[in-house]
C-alpha cells in the first residue's frame, strides 16, 4: 500500500515537473520513506491519545529513532508491516511500567547488545564509511548508558527493543 502510494506520487511529480533532475524510482524510494515515518508517528500518536499516553510515546518515537539512526536493525519487506508492527510495538511499550530494577536490568542488556551487534544492517542504508563503524558503535552504547543517569523506564522499554533488532541470527 505504501509502495503504491509512493508510485503514484512520484509519478504525478515527474508528470508535473519532467525535467527534475530525480528519477521516478528515487522520488518513490524517498516518499515512501517518508510516508512510512508519517504514518508511524500519526497512527501512533492517534492511539496514545486513545491510551492517555501520549507523553510516553512521544519519548519512544524519539529515542528509538536516535538509537536507530547509529545502530542500524533488521528492517521488514513491507512498509505496511513495518507501519503495523512499529505502531503496535510503540504503542504496548508505552504501556508498560517498571520498577528501577527492571530499568537497570533492561540498560544493562541494551549496552550489551550495542557493544555486540551495532551498527547492523547499515551497509545499505547509509553513506556512512565502515572505518566510523566502531565511532557509531561507541555512540550506540553511550547513548544507552545514558539511561543509567536518566533512569527512564520508558527510555528502558525503547532502548531495549530497538537493540534487539540488531541481532543477527544466522542460518
Amino acid at each position: 500500500m505504501i509502495h503504491l502510494m509512493a508510485d503514484r506520487i512520484a509519478a504525478g511529480i515527474k508528470r508535473t515537473a519532467p525535467d527534475h533532475p530525480a528519477s521516478v524510482n528515487v522520488l518513490r524510494y524517498s516518499i515512501a520513506l517518508l510516508l512510512n515515518a508519517v504514518l508511524i508517528i500519526s497512527l501512533t500518536l492517534l492511539l496514545s491519545a486513545l491510551t492517555g499516553r501520549t507523553y510516553e510515546v512521544l519519548i519512544i518515537l524519539v529515542s528509538f529513532a536516535l538509537l536507530r539512526q547509529v545502530s542500524g536493525g533488521i528492517h521488514l519487506n513491507s512498509g505496511m508491516k513495518c507501519v503495523l508492527s512499529t505502531t503496535v510495538l510503540f504503542t504496548v511499550l508505552s504501556l508498560i511500567e517498571l520498577s528501577s530494577t527492571y530499568v537497570l536490568v533492561l540498560n544493562g542488556i541494551a549496552a550489551a547488545l550495542c557493544l555486540i551487534y551495532a551498527p547492523s544492517r547499515i551497509q545499505q542504508q547509509t553513506r556512512i564509511p565502515v572505518k566510523y563503524y566502531p565511532l557509531l558503535k561507541l555512540l550506540s552504547v553511550l547513548i544507552v548508558c545514558s539511561n543509567f543517569l536518566i533512569m527512564s523506564p520508558v527510555l528502558s522499554l525503547s532502548f531495549i527493543a530497538q537493540s534487539m533488532l540488531l541481532i543477527k541470527l544466522r542460518r
